[in-house]
């Protein structure tokens, strides 16, 4: 795919429905981006000329979804004309857990687009989209996000380009709360002895310096730590030379409140330290022990 920088950037927010397309739109909007929601397909070669012609649309967020109907192939097909434009273009795709998208349907009795029994739908759905899921450039996994936690990944996201440099997050979570969904590389660190049963430590977050230091002292911290981090630094220009320009790292925990966290903050600044420009999230730290 050519994605040639130039005038502008258009984000194309798609995804499934029910994971929070129309609230990343409206985080776009509230970034400066000129948003349309639920554009015709057919009229994204007509609206990349407009946009490649004027100034007044150099930053765009178009929100395109399955209510287009059978719109895939001529949606890829669009996708290639913004290319041959030379246009900038980024693929955002909202997803969520299908029992989280039955309950939101069931809590708004909104009618789901295909129109369908909506557990068979989601199914539908998820088929329909696999393929323009694999295209993106980041997936977002809105099942457990709040507003302004979804806020603060989309800003980062406004800075993938496609360059020598990786955009890198780094995210803690607790395996009971379930693995993100947009994580490219998982680790478990439940391997080192749990804070949480001791009673001095039970409260306190791997980002306090007595649980840090509780880890740190643990046998076979170090050496984990340090071929982790050099695993990382070694894939990361093969991911590079794939075209990936955004990269989600997972470190989970039981409760991702102690180790995983702590472990996820040693790993962000010990890439940062290399050059790559990360950004970490613990996804789960407010939950209670």
């Amino acid at each position: 795919m050519a994605r040639r920088n130039s005038v502008g950037k258009i984000f194309i927010i798609t995804g499934m429905s029910g994971a929070g397309k129309s609230q990343a739109l409206k985080c776009f909007e509230d970034l400066g981006f000129y948003c349309i929601d639920n554009l015709p397909v057919a009229l994204i070669p007509a609206f990349s000329g407009l946009v490649r012609a004027n100034r007044h649309f150099r930053n765009v967020a178009l929100g395109i979804d399955i209510r287009e109907g059978r719109f895939f192939k001529g949606f890829i097909s669009s996708l290639d004309t913004l290319g041959k434009l030379g246009l900038d273009y980024k693929i955002i795709f909202m997803d969520a857990d299908d029992q989280v998208l039955l309950q939101r349907f069931s809590e708004t009795r909104h009618r789901h687009p295909l129109g369908k029994n909506i557990g068979q739908a989601v199914k539908e759905e998820r088929r329909i989209l696999s393929e323009l899921k694999e295209r993106a450039d980041k997936v977002i996994d809105s099942s457990k996000l709040t507003l302004g936690e979804l806020k603060e990944i989309l800003s980062g996201a406004l800075e993938l380009r496609r360059s020598t440099e990786m955009k890198l997050t780094v995210v803690s979570f607790g395996y009971k709360y379930g693995i993100p969904l947009d994580a490219d590389l998982v680790m478990d660190v439940r391997f080192l002895p749990n804070p949480n049963y001791i009673n001095t430590l039970r409260r306190r977050t791997g980002l306090d310096a007595p649980v840090g230091s509780y880890i740190k002292s643990r046998p076979g911290f170090k050496s984990f730590l340090s071929a982790y981090t050099g695993q990382i630094k070694q894939l990361l220009p093969l991911y590079i030379k794939e075209g990936k320009s955004y990269l989600t790292i997972a470190i989970g925990c039981t409760g991702g409140r102690h180790r995983s966290v702590f472990i996820a903050s040693q790993l962000a600044a010990a890439l940062a330290r290399f050059g790559f420009s990360v950004s970490e999230y613990h996804r789960d730290i407010r939950k209670q022990a």
